[in-house]
């Protein structure tokens, strides 16, 4: 299978809280909910159709209870019998049970346990947010593809996929577009390392140039 991150973000690269107020004050976050005044019909048709594509899923601990906490009980959505149908990870040393079925608990060297998982047949692995397990296997080169949500707000504060200090990567842009809400849809393929080039600098020439 191949592994592919979904994530929304703001324009300053915050993850944290983007479906409300409530959804994730950790570390004195106050502002969440940035994501929804741009939500529409489009992007959310668009999100469905890429739901469809997925074969399991792969959280982190505090997405996953969120996760577990409201899916099963919003069995009217057009996306719930597939999030609560199919096979599900979830990374975390702390976790000891597991309720959403059908959900296995991965613990230990977990960029080896999910690279077991992309050898498994099928189509696509997906992240939905779940920064902090992003940024680990984005570091560790095991993520395929990037589909990243970017809304037109500054936040200002909170965690942010790409922090200072973070893994380098390269990427390939292979779709962009926007929504009627304002959001920008950019889909990355990983392209391995960065390129580093000199602006202006004269191609390399043969040596018998």
């Amino acid at each position: 299978m191949r592994l592919v991150l979904q994530e929304f973000l703001s324009l300053d690269g915050v993850y944290q809280g983007p479906g409300s107020p409530d959804e994730d004050t950790n570390d004195g976050f106050t502002r969440g909910g940035w994501f929804v005044p741009h939500l529409d019909e489009e992007f959310e048709q668009l999100a469905y159709t890429w739901l469809g594509t997925a074969d399991a899923f792969l959280f982190g601990r505090r997405t996953y209870l969120s996760f577990a906490r409201d899916w099963p009980q919003m069995t009217g959505h057009p996306a719930a019998a597939i999030l609560n149908g199919l096979p599900k990870y979830v990374a975390s040393r702390s976790l000891a049970t597991a309720d959403w079925a059908p959900t296995t608990i991965l613990s230990g060297d977990i960029p080896a346990q999910v690279t077991e998982l992309k050898r498994q047949p099928g189509r696509e692995l997906q992240i939905h947010g779940s920064g902090r397990l992003a940024q680990s296997l984005l570091a560790a080169g095991l993520i395929d593809e990037l589909r990243l949500a970017i809304a037109p707000v500054v936040v200002g504060s909170g965690r942010r996929l790409f922090p200072d200090g973070g893994a380098p990567a390269g990427l390939r842009l292979v779709n962009s577009r926007t929504t009627p809400g304002g959001l920008a849809v950019h889909v990355y393929e990983s392209a391995g390392l960065p390129a580093y080039g000199t602006y202006g600098a004269e191609p390399a020439r043969g040596a018998d140039a």
